[in-house]
């Protein structure tokens, strides 16, 4: 019998074309993939909220894992122990302000299942609310009063620089901070003690499947230790270098079914 493998599929720029759809021969290959009973698991810096159109329409009975490894729930079993990491509160309210003096487009704070915005617009309204409305919007360092899930900022395109500097000299021995590098730059804060690959690993352990048998898929700075961590760790051909040069191989993009044409090979649907 083959051996049965973990499937992880990052979503932007790796699961997800440009129009946020999962093409049909990418969502053929893992359906099969399924039916050969290899276990499929999404891994994004996504809420849930934002992921769980994908995790319904590929039919999926596996834990999630959100905020980039800081949220892993199973959506249909309430009795799985579910992880939801932090970063303390004193600190992410010094770095909301920090982030507000530099001057950002939008930020958004998410605490478990809830999150505020700075304000109700941009890439974030469109993308990341999936239509629900935030627990509040405006002064962020003042709204926020439980420690924060993940931070996630748009800055305004002339403060990118700015931003990354100054923050890259604060924090890190309590956030890992990760930038999103696609057509709108995003920046992604989560505590530090928690990746998608400590996240990865968890669902493994819990599936009996071993390291060697992990295929994990990315594209961006926020999938390196998953694409590190994994006995086969898939670059996507629109994957940024820093990931191409710590994975296994390099298949297509994501825009040409990079994720099929890996799994109709290796698995041999």
């Amino acid at each position: 019998m083959a051996k049965r493998h973990l499937i992880a599929l990052d979503l932007d720029g790796t699961l997800l074309l440009k129009n946020q759809e999962i093409s049909p021969r990418t969502k053929t290959a893992l359906m099969k993939a399924k039916e050969k009973g290899h276990v499929i698991a999404i891994a994004t810096g996504r809420p849930y909220r934002a992921s769980k159109r994908y995790y319904q329409e590929l039919q999926l009975t596996t834990p999630i894992i959100n905020f980039n490894g800081a949220s892993v729930h199973h959506p249909l079993d309430a009795h799985y122990p579910r992880i939801l990491e932090s970063i303390p509160l004193a600190y992410s309210k010094e770095l909301i302000k920090r982030c507000e003096t530099i001057g950002v487009f939008n930020m958004m704070v998410e605490i478990g299942d809830t999150f505020y915005m700075k304000k109700q617009a941009g890439f974030f309204a469109e993308f990341l609310t999936d239509g629900v409305e935030p627990a509040g919007t405006g002064e962020l360092h003042a709204l926020v009063k439980e420690a924060p899930t993940a931070i996630l900022i748009e800055p305004k395109p002339e403060k990118v620089n700015v931003l990354h500097d100054t923050l890259q000299q604060t924090g890190t021995e309590t956030t890992l901070q990760r930038w999103w590098k696609g057509e709108t730059r995003i920046l992604e804060i989560a505590p530090r003690n928690v990746t998608k690959a400590t996240a990865l690993e968890r669902i493994a352990n819990d599936y009996g499947i071993e390291q060697g048998n992990i295929i994990a898929f990315g594209d961006e700075e926020n999938d390196y230790e998953m694409i590190e961590y994994a006995g086969h760790g898939v670059a996507m051909g629109n994957a940024i270098d820093e990931i191409k040069a710590v994975a296994d191989c390099v298949t297509e993009t994501n825009e040409k079914d990079g994720i099929a044409c890996y799994l109709e090979k290796v698995l041999h649907l």
